[in-house]
């Protein structure tokens, strides 16, 4: 099997890298945000994961978001105890690149926050996103309660729908509970603050997704 078949192959728990007790340093605050990258947070206040490709880009996308308090790169998904990226990247981890977002639900609904998720990705690529190929850029929703799970799974119907007329194929996100989240290493915090120019794989498929169909209740 070749490598990059590999890449492509969820690890089973067995053959997973063990992983270490040490958690990774955290930065005290968000470098544009200023509120902390760790619990507690501000109230009211919710949370959900989003996985959707690199995750430098998928960061820019919702810190630049009204109402949204704070967000952190991280990993989930995967079986490896605080992995590092050299370990998440080798695809024997299972863990997905996450983006952790905190928000004030009195000025942006979950709702809105889902279409930036499907609008800003191709949710139809598997263990990919563009050329970053692997497991850890597979698309993903990891939601933090019952109701959120329920709207997620509401919009991705609504939104196959939408991809369907567009020519586009089945959608392969995955929507979990929120397993354990591990903080990336700081140098992936805020990436794309500290290098403007730095590398962004992210781009949607062009289709709108039709966020009006589904409501927070």
């Amino acid at each position: 099997m070749s490598l990059w078949s590999k890449k492509l192959e969820m690890p089973a728990p067995e053959t997973a890298l063990p992983g270490r007790d040490v958690t990774m340093p955290v930065p005290p605050v968000h470098e544009v945000l200023g509120e902390s990258l760790t619990p507690p947070f501000p109230e009211p206040s919710e949370r959900v994961v989003f996985g959707m490709g690199c995750f430098w880009g998928a960061e820019r996308i919702f810190w630049q978001t009204p109402g949204v308090l704070t967000t952190a790169a991280g990993y989930t998904g995967g079986f490896t105890k605080n992995p590092t990226y050299e370990e998440v990247c080798s695809g024997l981890t299972g863990h997905n690149e996450v983006v952790l977002v905190v928000y004030d639900p009195r000025v942006i609904g979950y709702a809105q926050l889902l279409a930036l998720f499907w609008e800003n990705h191709d949710p139809t690529q598997g263990m990919r996103q563009g050329n970053d190929i692997g497991t850890q850029y597979r698309s993903g929703i990891y939601v933090s309660s019952g109701q959120q799970r329920s709207v997620a799974e509401s919009s991705r119907t609504d939104f196959q729908k939408a991809l369907s007329l567009a020519g586009y194929g089945a959608i392969t996100t995955e929507i979990l509970d929120e397993d354990e989240f591990y903080y990336a290493e700081h140098y992936h915090q805020q990436y794309l603050y500290k290098v403007p120019n730095g590398y962004c794989g992210m781009g949607g498929t062009g289709v709108a997704c039709p966020v009006g169909l589904v409501t927070n209740d």
